[in-house]
């Protein structure tokens, strides 16, 4: 492995952000001394002067250079870059927050993170309309204009991802772990595509393993790259419930989808709601607040009209089968057997209401009908 030039920008940079100190505190010290490069050439005083612990001055005098060799290594592989916070790609809004990352390791494409962005989070064991709705939420939101922003969890951070994927959007994963590895393992396929439609970030450097005291620390950048925070299903205590928490602080937009009163889910949602979150129905909902903020061009079209498409204009079957089909998945047996339409008739009739996005299919078989 190539050693790093020590006396680099670059080399300096990646090897504060190993430093044992939080964002605040470096970017506190590198502000007083003027770079990265004079933090390491500072005098004991002069360090002292600026409020740096003993155990930072200690590390500043006999840095991890052997760490910084593995992330140069890392930074010279296709699609890997360091966005430090003077860069021009730095997000504005990242950085107006009380505490922003000194820099932000990224895969994939920098400029995603510039984008005007919702991030969708919510319950890592969703209902299956949780799941839905967090899908339906992304596709719509791409739709709209913007990058749907979540931390790559299992549940409803997997679903606003893939349902950004799917509707041709970009997508942003913010991490808890460096990004030379992926977690969850099982979304090793799911990490390759964000990549592919947006970017991976971490503020961690890339050997740093998935410690569970840094997933709420990521929370603050999920919510801080953000316009606005839509939570999609979670517990009273809950991650998800620090992010909006965070996004408050930062002065985002916090929104809540309601549910059944008997989904135990959603009852982080409806106490966001009590605490002044909006209630959403619909993307429509969200764009109503954020698109004053982000300035997104409304007038070209692209975002999403509230019902598009009106069952009142179905045949009188296609109608009478859509009547039977709620928020519960339901089958084509039971379809058949309520409705008395032939089965081959209905089973057209469900594909040609499918494509038109009045209801969608499940897994298993069963049809849900989607929000219009």
């Amino acid at each position: 492995m190539e050693e790093p030039d020590r006396d680099s920008d670059r080399s300096h940079l990646l090897a504060l952000l190993r430093a044992p100190a939080t964002p605040r505190t470096l970017l506190r010290v590198v502000s007083a001394l003027g770079s990265c490069a004079a933090v390491f050439h500072a005098s004991r005083g002069d360090l002292a002067s600026t409020g740096a612990s003993s155990e930072l001055r200690a590390y500043l005098h006999a840095p991890d250079w052997r760490g910084v060799e593995r992330d140069m290594h890392w930074l010279r592989q296709n699609g890997n870059a360091l966005v430090g916070f003077e860069s021009r790609e730095y997000p504005d809004l990242l950085r107006e927050i009380p505490d922003p990352p000194l820099a932000l390791y990224v895969r994939g494409d920098p400029a995603a993170l510039r984008d005007i962005q919702l991030a969708i989070i919510g319950s890592r064991t969703p209902t299956v309309d949780g799941r839905r709705l967090a899908r339906e939420f992304a596709a719509d939101a791409v739709r709209s204009g913007l990058v749907v922003t979540s931390g790559m969890a299992v549940g409803i951070d997997g679903e606003a991802h893939s349902g950004a994927i799917g509707a041709g959007g970009r997508t942003v994963a913010v991490l808890g772990n460096g990004l030379d590895t992926v977690y969850p393992r099982r979304h090793a396929d799911l990490a390759r595509r964000i990549a592919e439609h947006g970017a991976l970030v971490s503020e961690f450097p890339t050997d740093c393993p998935p410690l569970r005291e840094n997933f709420p620390r990521r929370n603050r950048i999920i919510s801080g790259l953000s316009a606005g925070v839509l939570v999609v299903e979670a517990a009273l205590k809950s991650g998800t419930l620090i992010t909006a928490n965070h996004a408050l602080e930062q002065g985002r937009e916090v929104f809540a989808v309601p549910g059944s009163v008997h989904n135990s889910r959603v009852r982080g949602c409806h106490a966001l709601i009590r605490q002044g979150a909006k209630l959403v129905e619909d993307i429509g909902d969200v764009l109503e607040e954020i698109l004053p903020m982000a300035s997104i061009a409304a007038q070209s079209g692209s975002a999403p009209q509230r019902d598009a498409v009106q069952p009142k204009a179905l045949d009188g079957d296609s109608k009478l089968l859509l009547d039977n089909i709620g928020s519960q998945p339901v089958h084509l047996d039971f379809l058949v057997d309520t409705t008395e339409i032939p089965v081959g008739t209905a089973a057209s009739l469900l594909s040609s209401m499918e494509i038109s996005g009045l209801i969608e299919s499940l897994p298993g078989g069963g049809y849900v009908r989607r929000r219009i």
